[in-house]
């Protein structure tokens, strides 16, 4: 059988601030652990294969844009919900992209990028 994306982790300067913005975002729900961490888990009743949050805080600074970075998908109005996550503490940024994109590119309270999609991708249609 093959893997499975489980957890996303995100090193963050502020733990609390980046646990409140993932959450509202995404309707996840925060653990907190005593050494610091924050494990974000799905809302109840999502599916059993959701992946996981893990937000450990981190002294390191951000240089570069991210390698890797998460895709958010929705049902409805996707500029409606470009409005919502900026009310939340997203930004816009710019990455290169040409405006003719199928998304909108964000940044988090610390910066680092995700997009969030004009339509889910393929397979989920």
């Amino acid at each position: 059988m093959p893997s499975h994306i489980a957890q996303w982790t995100l090193d963050v300067h502020d733990v609390a601030l980046m646990a409140r913005f993932w959450s509202e975002a995404l309707g996840y729900r925060i653990d907190k652990a005593a050494d610091g961490n924050v494990h974000l888990l799905p809302p109840e009743g999502a599916p059993p294969a959701s992946p996981t949050i893990w937000l450990q805080p981190t002294g390191a600074t951000k240089r570069n844009k991210l390698r890797g970075h998460i895709d958010l998908a929705i049902e409805g109005d996707p500029a409606a919900e470009v409005e919502r996550l900026l009310a939340l503490g997203a930004r816009r940024a710019d990455v290169g992209q040409t405006g003719s994109e199928p998304f909108t590119v964000l940044v988090d309270p610390e910066g680092n990028e995700f997009c969030l999609l004009d339509r889910p991708p393929a397979y989920h249609r």
